[in-house]
């Protein structure tokens, strides 16, 4: 099999491999929790769209208590939540209002139905012959002009870091100028890289052998 080949076999086949950093996200429409939704009309403001495989499963309900408890910082952040599963509205309805009975928070951010799995499918979830939402638990960080700045995928026995979401949320803003770099654990208010020189000059004119490369441009972000 040549490499072309074995590439278009592999893009067929693994489940996230339709969509791509940068790529815009495909629009939709579909009913949800807080009433008909269409993903373009959050266009102007940041978006986290994240799927679960199902309703009352146990990670998710942590998932979703977390993400309620921090909606007020995706919020200052001016970034909406929208979350995507197979089941029914009525089933997301009395998910959420067993969460907040138990819980004491209530889920305000959009929940879509996608029963037919076509919202998963369009955006590499699951396979397209897929026929069950075993793989569906993927983020996608979705800039004010629609395009993807990045993803995660996670397994399902293994539950999402809201920090850390927050966190790649707040890195993604800070680098958005295209003028900095967020290093490894960058967190607000800590510096930003520079962007490497590509001049042959600076290269041999700078004082340290990485200092061409790999210098702090004093430049943070903080919240």
């Amino acid at each position: 099999m040549t490499n072309h080949a074995l590439r278009d076999s592999t893009e067929r086949d693994a489940p996230c491999a339709g969509l791509r950093i940068g790529d815009q996200a495909p629009d939709f429409s579909a009913r949800s929790t807080t009433g008909d939704i269409r993903l373009s009309d959050f266009r102007g403001r940041w978006l986290v769209l994240f799927s679960h495989p199902a309703d009352f499963t146990p990670v998710c309900t942590t998932e979703f208590v977390a993400l309620a408890r921090a909606a007020e910082e995706f919020e200052r952040r001016d970034c909406a939540l929208m979350a995507l599963s197979v089941d029914s509205l009525f089933s997301h309805f009395a998910w959420l209002r067993m969460i907040r009975d138990r819980f004491g928070v209530e889920v305000r951010f959009p929940i879509i139905e996608d029963p037919t799995l076509v919202i998963a499918q369009a955006y590499g979830m699951v396979a397209p012959q897929d026929n069950d939402s075993a793989t569906v638990r993927t983020i996608f960080f979705i800039d004010p002009q629609g395009a993807i700045r990045a993803m995660s995928c996670y397994p399902a026995n293994v539950g999402r870091s809201t920090p850390e979401m927050i966190r790649t949320l707040d890195a993604l803003q800070a680098v958005d100028d295209g003028r900095g770099l967020a290093p490894a654990n960058w967190q607000p208010g800590e510096s930003l890289l520079r962007q490497p020189s590509a001049s042959l000059d600076d290269v041999f004119a700078a004082e340290g052998q990485a200092d061409w490369f790999l210098q702090q441009s004093g430049e943070g972000a903080g919240r």
